[in-house]
């Protein structure tokens, strides 16, 4: 199973946000497939809960547009079309950079730290032998960390959603995208520029990888 993203060693989350966050990797990482079945009861069984939490949470996953629920069908994984890409990044582009800026403003001496720290990981991190959930992991707690500096918990909450979904996307042409290493760095300038409180470079970075981002995937789908 992919590594839960997110999930602090030190919480002690309720069943109900437990199996969000595993049925969310899974779907990220497509080891759950765009229009593949989701059953309550098998997951609830999978996961040793009972069912209660497991359709509390599929209710959150289908307001995060990751699964579909149709009367007397049942639920599904959300499809993924080519189109979700520009609408995505267009969304991104806007608020990607927002997020960046007021990071690098009003960071915390705490968050700034973590950011730090972030540097010296990413830096260290070993692409080759990492396996898609570690790599999706450590692209996410990045983002996650600005996003959480910014100070604003609506953009992080919206944001967070569309990197879910970016990431469904990045995952399809993953085996088809060189360079993921490249992409992992590219964060340590954006991280540096947050550390150091410089708004109109963290937004720019930030602005240059979401870019970067559709550029590349959208070569990959359409070369498929």
């Amino acid at each position: 199973m992919a590594q839960v993203v997110g999930l602090d060693p030190q919480e002690r989350p309720s069943l109900a946000e437990v199996a969000y966050r595993v049925v969310r990797d899974r779907l990220l990482t497509l080891e759950i497939r765009p229009g593949d079945p989701i059953t309550d009861d098998a997951l609830a069984k999978e996961l040793g809960f009972g069912r209660t939490p497991v359709r509390e949470a599929l209710k959150r996953l289908e307001l995060d547009r990751l699964v579909v629920t149709y009367p007397r069908r049942g639920t599904f994984a959300m499809p993924v079309e080519v189109t979700d890409l520009a609408y995505i990044s267009e969304i991104r582009t806007q608020l990607e950079p927002l997020a960046a800026a007021r990071a690098a403003r009003l960071a915390t001496p705490a968050a700034r730290r973590r950011l730090l720290s972030l540097i010296e990981k990413v830096r260290a991190f070993d692409v080759p032998s990492a396996s898609v959930g570690e790599t999706l992991a450590c692209d996410a707690e990045m983002h996650r960390a600005i996003y959480a500096a910014a100070g604003n918990p609506h953009l992080e909450d919206a944001l967070v959603r569309y990197d879910n979904l970016a990431t469904r996307i990045w995952c399809l042409v993953m085996d088809r995208l060189p360079g993921l290493g490249g992409h992992l760095h590219e964060h340590i300038a954006l991280l540096q520029a947050v550390v150091d409180g410089d708004e109109e470079r963290a937004a720019e970075l930030s602005r240059q990888h979401v870019e970067g981002f559709e550029v590349a995937v959208r070569g990959a789908l359409f070369a498929a």
